[in-house]
């Protein structure tokens, strides 16, 4: 079931919608369940919601798979709010960002995700906690994983948009602690942009960050999606790839 509600984001005083997706029977199989904290939840389950009127098709993966809890707040659509809350730096790009990416993500490790601990039966410790998101999402998930690889074990981090803040990022990348369990799920399609060269450049970018991560220690699998786009249609296509990968042990049964 996909249960909504409004939560206020505290840093900057907006109220936001939030979709969660729960197993049918969470409140009597007596299990607690690993958890997945995602972007753009408006995305993930309905058509209906999606910005674009294609969304990942979560909830009918998640009624066949129901062993996680999905906990996705909307997005800002105002302006460039989304842009500016997903992203962990000042960016050139888009006419000149100021990221608070770092503000949303405190609240969601110091507010958000205790409250749903609180609420919800959850496996709340690290190793059962993921983040994932896509473009903008993904590089706030790529974020997150590395600068909060105490709370976040595992990421999936689908075309993040690590080519505006490449500089940054690798400084980042180049100090970051990260424990030796760290999954992290990185891919780029084919056809992200019809650029020339752009391939050479998605896939340049994606394999620096990859080389990096594994430089800190970290378990990668990189996956570039033959004909994939910037968009939901091909994310979804992904769902069960990174699914997979971050939560089945090696020996492809789902970890405890």
């Amino acid at each position: 079931m996909v249960k909504t509600f409004n939560t206020v984001i505290t840093p900057y005083g907006l109220t936001r919608n939030v979709f969660l997706w729960l197993p049918d029977d969470w409140q009597t199989s007596g299990r607690r369940y690993p958890v997945t904290y995602m972007f753009d939840g408006h995305n993930l389950f309905y058509n209906e919601t999606a910005t674009y009127g294609t969304c990942w098709g979560l909830l009918d993966y998640c009624q066949a798979h129901p062993d996680q809890i999905i906990a996705a707040p909307e997005c800002n659509h105002e302006g460039n709010g989304r842009l500016e809350e997903y992203s962990p730096y000042d960016l050139d790009a888009f006419g000149g960002i100021h990221g608070t990416g770092r503000q949303y993500l405190d609240w969601l490790t110091r507010e958000f995700k205790p409250a749903l601990d609180a609420a919800y039966p959850t496996l709340p410790d690290r190793a059962h906690t993921a983040i994932a998101g896509s473009s903008m999402g993904g590089l706030m998930s790529l974020y997150a994983v590395t600068a909060y690889n105490a709370v976040f074990s595992r990421a999936a981090c689908l075309s993040p948009s690590v080519r505006f803040c490449m500089e940054p990022l690798r400084r980042d990348l180049a100090k970051a602690d990260l424990r030796p369990d760290t999954r992290i799920f990185l891919s780029w399609g084919e056809q992200e942009s019809d650029a020339p060269r752009a391939l050479a450049h998605y896939t340049a970018n994606a394999l620096e960050v990859c080389r990096a991560l594994l430089a800190r220690g970290a378990d990668v699998c990189p996956y570039l999606q033959l004909g994939g786009r910037h968009c939901e249609a091909s994310w979804a296509e992904q769902v069960p790839l990174y699914s997979r990968y971050l939560w089945e042990d090696r020996h492809g049964r789902k970890e405890k």
